[in-house]
């Protein structure tokens, strides 16, 4: 019995050290917990965004209707209690912004975090060049003290969106 488990532990810690090398392998950069989550949250909020496209490739709506649509969703999309998305075209104009809607409207291209960082162009590059990760510092809702931040973002070329979300690094989330 004692035989078994023995091998048994073996072939699971075998199957791990395996899978472990698979996964570094397919993720070259160091990759946290919280990076896939974002990745993956920005996938599901391009996928919905293509949804809503559809309805004005179909005819159901104008471009115009599909992109207040599509604004006015990803403004509500949350993920955790306090995690969301933010939207600026390519050409620098802000289209959502969660807690800033007085940004909403307002060309960003000139903004730089605190720590000179040319955010947005840097961000739009990202982005154009097929999307990616992005540290920069921002302040967190109600405060004006700027925090690091991580984000991913990725272009939704059919309104000429940048999409993006992140999460403040000292503390995983928040």
């Amino acid at each position: 019995m004692k035989r078994i488990l023995v091998i048994m532990f073996l072939v699971f810690l075998s199957a791990t050290v395996l899978n472990q090398t698979a996964f570094c392998q397919q993720k070259p950069e160091k990759t946290s917990v919280w990076d896939l989550v974002i990745k993956s949250e920005i996938e599901t909020a391009i996928s919905m965004l293509q949804t809503v496209y559809a309805k004005h490739q179909k005819g159901e709506m104008t471009l115009v209707q599909a992109k207040k649509l599509g604004a006015d969703l990803l403004r509500g999309l949350r993920y955790g209690p306090d995690l969301y998305f933010w939207a600026d075209t390519t050409e620098g104009v802000n289209v959502v912004l969660y807690g800033q809607k007085g940004v909403e409207g307002k060309n960003r291209i000139d903004y730089k975090d605190s720590k000179g960082k040319p955010l947005i162009r840097d961000i739009i590059a990202k982005a154009k060049a097929g999307g990616g990760y992005e540290d920069y510092w921002f302040p967190k809702e109600g405060r004006q003290i700027p925090f690091p931040k991580r984000g991913y973002v990725k272009l939704f070329e059919p309104f000429g969106w940048v999409v993006g979300t992140g999460y403040y690094l000292e503390t995983g989330n928040q």
